[in-house]
């Protein structure tokens, strides 16, 4: 009972940081590496996997965080583990280092280091669930749909260790704010969720101030109807605090530099491993089927709402509506070859060129014709929102099933919405996942490919 009682939250990261740093320092001496300073290299190690995980927050997991996020760190964590450690031999001068060995080394390193945190998430999770252990108990203020919401969570996820206890409507006949500070007191309370849209600007004061004075943990749920629903970036102008109401993570320079990099050498893979001997396979069978040129270009919106031109493999016979008709199913116009790479996806592969060129990434929100944009830029909220970050040849909304032909009005809010929360949300992880699926749905094909 002592054991389940008492916290050891605050135990879990020095424990894990030195269990990696034991893994990482004792592999050292099991494999062949050759290293001519031992002391050296334990230092520079341990020293770089700390300020590497410091900086990617490697060991900043929540009871609510998912299996993906860890595995986004890992992926971080060890990419740059893995240039920091090949530095190790040309900043210090270490030509007896054998590179296979080192390499093994991380291999080895990156399959112990995963596992552990893979598996100490997981019987974390069996703990709470099970045992009942390690759990915070947990006050609503607030009765709404979002605060029920929030309360299912909070009962039917037992792994993430909430001990739901009692919710107060502010709203109710009698209701006393004093009430509550009473109740949190006697319970035992270790964190208060607040609905903002139901408390006063005084009341919210009063339990900021309660939760200060009493090391308790407030938390607010916010209002779809103000800007507290919004991911707000809290920023400092001297001495006044500014709230954002978009925080972009590709204006970072750094971000930038990898996505782009990534888009480069990406693209030339394609390009030089793929497009250099299917385009001269695909341009004998377009033209044998109908006269034409082999590409197909059309003016599109970009970055900044600038216009570029956008290229794919022609797949319908030459028409003057193109540029202002969307294909749609069983369209006349395209050619049976077209069918075929369209339903693959293979007519978007010379949009790599994009790519390589600058005016489209490999994912982002997807372009549309110049006549649409114009259209939906007055007609459909936030539209423009897509335009802060470079067209993709693949999205989020596409891998949700909101490709192809814009049917209802529900399809391009959909659309929307998810282009918006990639823009809000951009990772080099979350790239790399659409891509998978993209690959994924081309082979399996998908209804709206026409």
């Amino acid at each position: 009972m002592f054991f389940k009682q008492h916290r050891y939250s605050n135990l879990i990261t020095p424990i894990s940081y030195a269990i990696d740093l034991g893994v990482l320092n004792i592999f050292l001496y099991l494999l062949p590496i050759n290293f001519q300073t031992p002391l050296l290299i334990h230092v520079y190690i341990s020293l770089a996997w700390i300020v590497i995980s410091a900086k990617n927050e490697f060991y900043t997991i929540y009871r609510f965080s998912k299996v993906t996020y860890i595995v986004r760190l890992i992926f971080v964590q060890f990419v740059f583990f893995f240039l920091t450690l090949y530095a190790f031999i040309g900043f210090f001068k270490q030509p007896v280092i054998s590179r296979l060995a080192l390499g093994e080394y991380f291999i080895f390193v990156l399959a112990i280091i995963s596992t552990v945190k893979l598996l100490s998430y997981y019987l974390l999770m069996e703990y709470r669930e099970r045992v009942k252990g390690n759990l915070r108990n947990v006050v609503i203020v607030g009765k709404n749909k979002k605060t029920d919401q929030l309360r299912k969570v909070f009962t039917e996820r037992r792994e993430y260790g909430y001990n739901f206890i009692k919710q107060f409507s502010p709203k109710s006949v009698g209701f006393q704010i004093q009430y509550c500070f009473d109740y949190i007191h006697e319970n035992n309370i270790d964190e208060i969720y607040c609905s903002v849209s139901e408390l006063k600007n005084e009341e919210i004061a009063q339990f900021v101030n309660f939760a200060d004075n009493n090391l308790k943990t407030l938390k607010f749920i916010p209002d779809n109807k103000n800007i507290f629903s919004k991911k707000l970036k809290f920023e400092y102008y001297d001495y006044i605090p500014v709230l954002s109401l978009r925080d972009i993570p590709l204006d970072d320079s750094i971000n930038a530099f990898l996505k782009r990099s990534f888009d480069i050498v990406f693209s030339l893979i394609v390009i030089l491993g793929l497009l250099s001997w299917l385009t001269p396979l695909l341009a004998l069978l377009i033209t044998l089927e109908s006269k034409g040129p082999v590409f197909f270009r059309q003016t599109r919106n970009g970055i900044d709402n600038r216009e570029f031109y956008c290229y794919k493999f022609r797949s319908m016979a030459p028409n003057n509506n193109a540029d202002d008709i969307q294909a749609t199913k069983n369209d006349m116009r395209i050619t049976k070859i077209g069918k075929f790479i369209r339903k693959t996806s293979i007519d978007e592969l010379p949009q790599f060129y994009n790519v390589l060129f600058g005016t489209m990434s490999v994912v982002g929100p997807r372009p549309h014709m110049v006549k649409h944009t114009n259209e939906y830029a007055t007609s459909v909220d936030k539209y423009m929102v897509r335009h802060f970050v470079k067209p993709g040849i693949t999205g989020l909304a596409q891998v949700r099933g909101y490709r192809g032909e814009i049917e209802t009005e529900n399809d391009i809010q959909n659309r929307i919405k998810f282009d918006i929360f990639y823009i809000e949300n951009w990772s080099m992880f979350l790239d790399l996942k659409i891509i998978v699926q993209t690959v994924l749905n081309a082979i399996r094909g998908e209804a709206k490919a026409y």
